[in-house]
């Protein structure tokens, strides 16, 4: 991590990942909050807003407020807003939060301080195309949400609704901090950055979950761990990684080396089970073989699982041999991974709401790693926390807005200044701080590079309801580009807009 500033008793708490890193018995930050706030969570629906909700309500020492759940599907809305009301008697707030729903996020999201985003728009209605249609052009995708076909696709229906959003913000509550969560992280975050002035943020958890990976790889508490992480969402660099001024990385490699050399002699095993000891070992060695041989060869670890990692690289999916090799089941790379079991994670989080709405299961759970509830509790008690966050890599002062421009230079030095990148940022009273990485190794950088290009045409296909970019920004994806022509790519990306020609409804 970077070096703690002079004045130690301002010392910022880093997060890292806090369910392994906070004192068990506090979970929070020191101080009182000051006031009752406002949070207005938009596509309440989410399975990711029971547990988000319930860290916000765990901040010690906060004074309630107003929390709105937004979301068109009126069943899950319904559902979601009762769940969240026992979530807060069950805590403690009655009195304190008041919980309110609506359909309409304009009747609601008037004076917020804080607004969520965690919209999926028409998604299980088009994964089925954005991973069937390329396939047939030789792309095999494991989670297309961030790049390729499947990220780009998403973006284009996703971001001009994200930027209504923030129009509406702009306009009700331009106080407010945004924190996204929906992915792709980069073309929202971009094109967010480079249309309105509110100060957006995106969060992912992969910085946190990736640093206690390796903490737990090489048997060290992430409590002791000095490290440092930059680079682009689901594509930064554990550039350091010491404990006690020793380098963690060779440990790490040859461990990762004798895992790599087992797994490639063994063979992708056709039903991997973790049901006896040898079994969840031969299923260790088997798991994250694209990160670890991305840090044999490139000399870091990168913050994304290898399902999604392998699908931003031009190595390991061109070819039906290097996906026999690289890629494994599950999150670790499995073909048509989300689209195929996507319809089926609704229908069991439908069904695990029902059961804690009916008091069948408990909703007993402790303060996550997630930085959303943090960030609120350091801005409210102005306690200065580090987290690590998807900014504009011009933006030195987001409190002027992540478009305003390039004010104190760029964050990573050697990546494009208008673009995205995920960097440490600091959090007080004043909102979220950016801070300077510098120089990424110029290998790493470069790899980052590539992606970036890809999400700035994007970006720009998305805020000018460009067809042609859209077509540009695919030739320029470092996947799509090592197995298909330009001609292939242009044919391909045109059956896309004709499938989800209903969900484009600005794109003609």
């Amino acid at each position: 991590m970077p070096r703690k500033p002079a004045n130690r008793s301002r010392a910022p708490k880093s997060i890292g990942h806090t369910s392994h890193t906070q004192d068990a018995e506090t979970h929070g930050l020191a101080g009182e909050c000051l006031r009752p706030i406002k949070i207005t969570l938009l596509g309440a629906g989410s399975g990711f807003t029971p547990r988000l909700i319930n860290d916000i309500l765990r901040i010690p020492g906060n004074r309630g407020g107003t929390i709105a759940l937004v979301d068109i599907d009126a069943k899950r809305l319904s559902t979601m807003v009762k769940l969240i009301k026992r979530l807060v008697e069950q805590l403690g707030g009655a009195g304190v939060w008041a919980i309110v729903g609506s359909a309409q996020r304009r009747e609601v999201m008037a004076d917020s301080d804080y607004l969520i985003n965690c919209i999926e728009v028409s998604g299980t209605d088009c994964v089925d195309y954005e991973n069937d249609i390329p396939a047939k052009y030789g792309i095999d995708q494991c989670i297309g949400d961030t790049l390729g076909p499947g990220g780009l696709f998403k973006a284009l229906r996703t971001v001009p609704v994200f930027l209504d959003v923030l129009r509406d913000a702009e306009e009700l509550c331009p106080q407010a901090i945004v924190l996204n969560y929906t992915n792709p992280m980069g073309m929202m975050c971009l094109a967010a950055g480079r249309t309105s002035p509110m100060q957006v943020v995106g969060l992912c958890h992969s910085v946190q979950g990736t640093s206690q990976l390796l903490a737990e790889r090489a048997g060290v508490p992430l409590s002791e761990i000095e490290w440092e992480c930059a680079g682009i969402n689901h594509l930064a660099w554990f550039t350091k990684f010491e404990h006690g001024g020793r380098d963690l990385y060779p440990l790490l490699k040859r461990k990762a080396e004798a895992e790599l050399k087992r797994a490639f002699k063994d063979g992708r095993p056709k039903n991997p089970q973790r049901t006896s000891p040898s079994a969840w070992e031969a299923a260790e060695w088997h798991r994250d073989i694209v990160r670890k041989d991305m840090m044999l060869h490139f000399g870091a670890f990168i913050t994304e699982g290898s399902g999604h990692l392998s699908e931003y690289l031009p190595y390991y999916r061109k070819r039906p041999d290097l996906v026999q090799k690289y890629a494994r089941e599950g999150y670790d790379g499995g073909s048509r991974f989300y689209a195929s079991n996507w319809p089926t994670w609704r229908t069991l989080a439908d069904a695990q709401r029902d059961r804690w709405l009916a008091g069948e299961e408990p909703m007993e759970w402790e303060r996550s790693w997630e930085y959303a509830s943090w960030i609120i509790e350091a801005r409210e008690k102005d306690t200065p926390i580090r987290i690590h966050g998807n900014v504009m890599n011009n933006a030195a002062n987001p409190r002027a807005g992540s478009g305003s421009g390039g004010a104190g230079g760029q964050l990573i030095t050697n990546l494009p200044s208008d673009g995205c990148v995920e960097v440490a940022c600091m959090v007080d009273r004043g909102g979220i701080h950016p801070t300077r990485y510098g120089a990424l190794p110029a290998h790493m950088a470069a790899l980052c590079a590539s992606n970036m290009s890809m999400i700035d045409l994007g970006a720009q296909a998305c805020v000018e309801h460009s067809i042609e970019k859209a077509i540009y920004a695919l030739m320029l994806d470092p996947l799509t580009a090592a197995v298909c022509s330009p001609a292939e790519i242009k044919e391909m990306t045109l059956k896309l807009f004709k499938a989800e020609k209903r969900f484009l409804p600005k794109f003609s």
